[in-house]
C-alpha cells in the first residue's frame, strides 16, 4: 500500500477518534470491556499511522503498536504515554475473540483509554498543532 492508498492523516486522525469515542463510552448492558479495550488499540494503531503518513513515513500493515513506534522513531520523537501505548496490542486480536482470554475489569479498561486519548492527543498535536512537522 502505498501513501496515496493509506488514506490522509486527517481520515487516519477522524477515525481514531471515532475509536476511541467508542473505547470510552459507557458501556450497555452485555458489551464486554475487551470489545472496548479493541477500539482503545484501534484508536491508538490508527492515530500513530496518521502521524506516519504526516511525516511521510509508510505505515506497514501489521497491529504491533511497539513495531510501529520503532518504525517512527528515527523521524519523530514521542512522549512516554506514547511509548506505554504499545502495551495495548494485545488486544488487537484476543480481545475480539473467545477463548482463554482473561476478563478485563474496569481498571485495565480505563487504563486503555487512557493510553489510547494520550496516544491520539499526541498524533493531534503533530498533525494539527501549531508547528507541526
Amino acid at each position: 500500500m502505498s501513501l496515496a492508498e493509506s488514506g490522509s492523516s486527517p481520515d487516519r486522525l477522524r477515525y481514531a477518534r471515532s475509536d476511541l469515542i467508542l473505547a470510552e463510552s459507557n458501556p450497555p448492558a452485555g458489551v464486554l470491556l475487551e470489545a472496548l479495550c479493541f477500539h482503545a488499540q484501534q484508536a491508538a494503531e490508527k492515530a500513530i499511522k496518521g502521524v506516519m503518513i504526516h511525516v511521510g513515513v509508510e505505515p506497514p500493515f501489521i497491529h504491533d503498536i511497539n513495531r510501529l513506534l520503532n518504525i517512527l522513531a528515527p523521524t519523530l520523537s514521542f512522549p512516554e504515554a506514547v511509548s506505554a501505548s504499545a502495551g495495548l496490542t494485545p488486544y488487537a486480536a484476543i480481545s475480539r475473540y473467545p477463548g482463554d482470554v482473561v476478563v478485563i475489569g474496569a481498571t485495565e479498561w480505563q487504563e486503555a483509554v487512557a493510553l489510547a486519548r494520550a496516544v491520539v492527543e499526541w498524533a493531534e498535536s503533530v498533525i494539527e498543532g501549531p508547528g507541526a512537522v
